[in-house]
């Protein structure tokens, strides 16, 4: 691939269309023949651009700098830093605003100059991972996310403004910029984190949930049951029961007097436990039969590619949570499709669940999306479902 085709975005916001091409910077619209750039930007979603990022894992530009670049990267990353500084110092908000409104043209050639250079010697020099069609798949989707500013309102905890958990919650959420910023590659297993400075919406306390609001009519969030317990069940040869999966475990596999909590806590002592044995639990959840398949004796590879180093005490685990992440995942991205041309849109998503913001006159919708994250490349899995004015408010909804 010729070095013309080569390019950089210069922002990654839907409307802050700016790229470098061959020397040039070019706004509102895009050069034809674009091929290769670093990271993605919302503008290219429906291009064939490869993004040289994904190629590295999610590495930094510093990470992937090959030695004879180094100097120049180097000054320009300090450069790009010191107007980050001054933007902070300012109080600019650079999710309302373009990068390339903000600094000097100058250095924006400087910049993705150096920025080209690096994106080629990548190409040159990673190969693109087996997965990279899904990973371009969930930045688009992530992208989207990262820019939907979350609603948020406080003043729901000020009837409680008394308790010092409260009031120092208040402080907290007022102070956090509302946007939910994924990363891809936090984890071994392909599991969702969110960056430092994201809205810390997969970790914040229930109690507080309730500060977060729909942009449209309502909340709904579609959850899989049991997702883990499913995949283990799936990957050995079981269809997984189109119910609520500690029950069934609770009248199947253990004995008349056991409760559901009980069966629950049972399979969990069992299933890491690999000195404990239990016919009935290994003839539908086979965890050796699993092991065998995807542990080579040093690493995990799993039904999507992914790889990763694990000793045997390890490997189960790995198996069973990265091929739930990636198959959750691409569940997101189908779900993600179906709303492109709708008002309702995905909120953000928590590991084994979505939660949609919602229209009421597009809830007629909501049966046939229920339906297609129910489908997985496992078969069909349960769905619960919720729904409710805000984030702390979900309730059951039957359909």
């Amino acid at each position: 691939m010729g070095l013309k085709l080569y390019f950089q975005t210069l922002d990654d916001k839907g409307e802050c269309v700016g790229v470098y091409k061959n020397g040039r910077l070019h706004f509102k619209e895009l050069p034809k023949e674009l091929g290769r750039t670093w990271k993605y930007a919302e503008y290219l979603e429906q291009s064939g651009v490869e993004y040289a990022s994904l190629y590295c894992g999610g590495r930094s530009l510093s990470d992937v700098c090959p030695s004879h670049l180094i100097d120049d990267w180097v000054d320009v990353e300090t450069k790009l830093k010191a107007y980050y500084r001054s933007f902070i110092l300012a109080k600019i908000n650079m999710n309302e605003n373009c990068f390339f409104d903000l600094v000097p043209q100058p250095f924006l050639l400087e910049y993705c100059e150096i920025r080209d250079k690096i994106t080629k010697y990548v190409f040159e020099n990673y190969e693109m991972p087996q997965n990279y069609d899904f990973m371009v798949d969930l930045t688009k989707v992530l992208t989207r996310i990262r820019h939907q500013k979350l609603s948020i309102d406080v003043s729901c905890l000020s009837n409680k403004a008394h308790l010092p958990k409260y009031r120092q919650a208040m402080k907290k959420f007022a102070q956090i910029d509302p946007y939910c910023r994924y990363n891809i590659n936090g984890t071994k297993t392909g599991r969702l984190t969110t960056q430092k400075a994201s809205f810390p919406i997969m970790t914040m306390d229930k109690d507080f949930r309730s500060i977060v609001k729909p942009q449209n009519d309502w909340f709904v969030e579609l959850d899989f049951n049991a997702a883990e317990l499913r995949t283990l069940m799936a990957l050995g040869g079981s269809e997984t029961p189109l119910e609520d999966i500690h029950s069934w475990n609770m009248r199947n596999l253990f004995n008349v007097r056991t409760t559901r909590e009980e069966a629950k806590q049972g399979f969990f002592s069992w299933l890491y436990d690999e000195n404990k044995t239990n016919p009935k639990l290994s003839k539908y959840y086979d965890r050796d039969k699993v092991r065998e398949m995807y542990w080579d004796g040093e690493n995990v590879k799993t039904m999507f590619g992914r790889e990763i180093e694990a000793d045997r005490k390890h490997a189960l685990n790995y198996i069973i949570q990265s091929t739930t992440a990636d198959l959750v995942l691409r569940q997101v991205i189908k779900v993600h499709n179906m709303l492109r041309d709708k008002q309702s849109f995905i909120a953000f998503t928590i590991h084994d669940n979505i939660v949609l913001d919602m229209t009421t006159e597009e809830r007629y919708n909501i049966p046939m999306m229920i339906e297609e994250f129910s489908n997985t490349e496992l078969g069909k899995f349960l769905v619960n479902v919720k729904a409710g004015k805000d984030f702390g408010s979900l309730r059951t909804l039957n359909l």
